[in-house]
This record gives structure tokens, sequence and C-alpha cells, in this order.
């Protein structure tokens, strides 16, 4: 448990009221006992604390407290970011310190003694894992994979797997369609077996990265695969095979990310969507979810759409279908020479 004034201090927010009050963890306004931190951060939970048992409350800046029948509040300018600092106060660590007795780990692995590794992790030869880095149940770290200072890998993720890389004895179909466009058509093949391109660059993880649940990073076929410093990964995002992301980049639910593709600083990449292999993704872009990225993007570019475009352009894009069947009734009526439909 906490007092107020113990979690103000670390939001680095102001509190009033009653500063000794005890805070054992946090509540929507409704459901709070008495116990609980009310977080009403907008209006709608504002409303809401009348409903509820709690004696103090999590508010923004400038608004009054003391209209809420309250013994004391925390107030923060910025209200997500506050819940990003309260949650990490209260959330206990997701794996318990030191290494579980299940934990498979090669005996050339380096592995920090401030590393917490839970139940049935896998960690291959040559791999590094850094300070403080938290590994949760089920994950496995392949041959030479290096993790740097913080990071949090949630259960089953797997980093270092082998990527998808094929190759056959003469060009396939699908060559001959990419280096064609699709003009050419598919050759005859002697010889259809698939010949695997095995992984051996590994992984190099910076400091501070988070990834999801599920989620996978591919080896590098012969230099690493890597991921920068303070990038965050969602649940159930790939990652292919010699692919560079940045630093602060957001990768979520169910991106993908295709072989030796470069993606800049900062970047944000919504969820399910999916970039194509040996293109560039700039800084500062945001991809939409459910997006697919087949060429280049320059710094700063919001894309949405498959193929994506920029922004400005889906949006008329997509206007302009949805005024299609008016104007193609239109048409239809002006050839019959009967009244058209009124837009």
């Amino acid at each position: 448990m906490l007092s107020v004034k113990e979690i103000a201090e670390a939001l680095g927010a102001e509190w009033h009221g009653d500063g000794t009050l005890m805070v054992n963890g946090a509540a929507e306004p409704a459901s709070a006992r008495t116990d609980q931190l009310a977080v009403a951060l907008t209006k709608g939970f504002q409303a809401q604390l009348g409903q509820g048992a709690a004696k103090v409350a999590l508010l923004p800046t400038g608004v009054d407290w003391t209209q809420f029948a309250l013994e004391a509040a925390i107030q923060a300018p910025r209200g997500r970011l506050a819940m990003a600092q309260l949650t990490a106060t209260l959330a206990p660590n997701p794996v318990p310190p030191g290494v579980h007795p299940t934990a498979v780990l090669h005996p050339t692995a380096e592995i920090s003694e401030t590393a917490a590794i839970g139940a049935f992790v896998s960690i291959g030869a040559g791999a590094s894992i850094g300070h403080g880095c938290q590994i949760a149940e089920g994950c496995r770290i392949g041959a030479n994979v290096r993790l740097g200072q913080g990071c949090i890998l949630h259960p089953n993720v797997v980093l270092g797997a082998d990527g998808f890389s094929f190759v056959t004895a003469t060009p396939a179909h699908v060559e001959v369609a990419r280096t064609s466009m699709g003009q050419e058509a598919p050759p005859q093949m002697d010889d259809p077996t698939w010949h695997k391109i095995h992984s051996l660059g590994g992984v190099v993880i910076g400091d501070n990265v988070e990834i999801g649940a599920n989620s996978t990073v591919d080896a590098g076929t012969i230099r690493p695969t890597q991921i920068g410093n303070g990038t965050k990964i969602d649940n159930l995002v790939q990652v292919g095979h010699n692919a560079v992301i940045g630093d602060h980049v957001l990768l979520c639910a169910q991106a993908g990310v295709a072989g030796s593709t470069v993606v800049g600083d900062r970047t944000v990449i919504g969820g399910k969507a999916g970039l194509a292999d040996n293109i560039t993704v700039g800084e500062d872009v945001v991809i939409g979810g459910g997006s697919v990225v087949l060429s280049n993007v320059p710094d700063g570019r919001v894309m949405l759409g498959y193929p994506a475009v920029k922004m400005t352009t889906h949006v008329e894009s997509y206007k302009a279908l949805r005024r299609l069947p008016r104007l193609l009734a239109r048409l239809a009526g002006q050839k019959s020479g009967s009244q058209a439909p009124k837009d």
C-alpha cells in the first residue's frame, strides 16, 4: 500500500487533502472501494465518483476536487501520462526475480545477475541478457541473440527463429511475377524444390525494449536483425529477418515487417498493418491500422490504405468511392432521359 502523498510524488503530480490516506490499487470510480484510488480523468468518469466508495481520486489539473466529497485528490496535467506513471507505480513485476528452476540456459549464454528469467524459458548458445531484463514464461531466445538493459519479454516471445527465406534452382514464378509486374507467364520448372536460406546472424535488441506475448523477431541471414532502444512491440507481431527497426518505434498487434525492411525512429505502425520487404520507412511516420506499405515512405508521412498512400490522398479517394454510386445513377439517368436521383 502507498499513501496519497507517495503516489503523487511518484507521478510528479499535486496532491490535496489528506496525504496520509493509504491506497491499495486503482479502480474506475463507480466500482472503487474505500481503499482504492478512483481514476477519474474524464468528465464521464468524474460523474461516477458519487456511485463508488472512493475517498481519493486521480483528476486533471484545474478540476475542483472538493465538489466530489473526497478526502484527498491527486491532480495531473496530462491524463494518459499520469496513467502510465500510476500503473507503473502500482503494477507488480511481471516476472519474479531470479532464474526459475525450469528455465534452460546454455552454458555459454551471458545473463546479468539482475535479470529475471521465468518458467520454461530457453536461452541459446552465445546469447546475452542485459541488466534488469525480465523474460516471462515460455520465451525462447535463440543463439547469439543480444538484449540490452531493461527489456521486457512477455510470455512466449521468440527471438532468433530462422527467417522465412527460400530459393529454387531456377527463377520461380514468384520471382518472375515480381520482376515483370505480372506481365510474363509463369515459367515451367523442372525442379520446384524450395531450398532454405538459413539464418546465421542472430538478433540484437537495444535497451528498454518491450515485446508482447507471442511475437517473433527472426534472426538475420548474415547480419543480425535489429530492434532499437525504447521500441515497444505489441502481441502477435512478426519482424522478419534482416529488418532494422529504429528507436522508440511502436508496432501494434498483428503488424508485420517483412525481411530487410528499415523502419525509422519514432514511427508508429498500426494494428494489422504490413510492410513489404526491402523497403525503407522514414522517421516519424504513422502507418494506419490495416494498411499495407509496398514502397518507400519519406519522413513524417501519414499513410493509409492498400496500397498505402498519403492520408489526404486516401481520404479523397474514399470520398470519391462513396460518391461513385450516385454518379453512376446520374449518368444512367442522363442516358435514358429519365430524371437522375438527387444527391
